[in-house]
């Protein structure tokens, strides 16, 4: 029921979401990995020609703002989709305009319901481990933030460390 691009060493990492820069780094929770981020990029495309950044801004919209996908991440799916023949790109201004070819409706076909749930899952409210994911991440931002604030102050970092122990000790605690 799913066809996926097998074989070709250069599709490899982002199909199983190796875009390397470590962990942790990005400008939010995961969604998805890049191998179902096709999937949907390809039917924002079929929806309506598009453009990198649109791109983004709708997945963000639809995300209910939780979750914004770095052009690191987009463009070069895009790419990929091009190459793949599933996209083709033509120039508007200095910007690329996707549009959707056969080969992609074809594609997008052989692999409706999977589509279909990616997209119903995205247009979910957060549940209780999005929830988390979030402040999770908040608090990444938060702590790094008052870690770096001018100069480094030893006080300070302690209390952070504080701080967090106490977390780490009343989360642990729970039934």
């Amino acid at each position: 029921m799913f066809r996926f691009l097998h074989g070709s060493h250069r599709f490899h990492s982002l199909m199983h979401g190796h875009h390397g820069g470590g962990r942790g780094h990005g400008r939010g929770p995961k969604m998805f990995d890049a191998g179902a981020m096709r999937y949907v990029v390809l039917q924002l495309i079929a929806e309506k020609p598009r453009h990198g950044y649109e791109i983004i801004k709708e997945l963000e919209q639809r995300s209910g703002g939780g979750y914004t996908p770095s052009p690191g991440a987009i463009y070069p799916l895009l790419s990929m989709l091009l190459d793949m023949g599933h996209v083709s790109a033509t120039a508007d201004g200095n910007k690329k305009l996707h549009t959707i070819t056969p080969e992609g409706e074809a594609f997008l076909a052989e692999n409706r319901q999977f589509v279909d749930a990616i997209l119903a899952r995205m247009g979910e409210p957060c549940d209780a481990r999005g929830d988390i994911r979030n402040l999770m991440h908040e608090l990444r931002n938060v702590v790094h933030a008052r870690a770096r604030d001018g100069q480094p102050d030893p006080a300070r970092l302690e209390q952070v460390r504080a701080i967090l122990r106490r977390a780490l000790a009343d989360i642990g605690a729970l039934d």
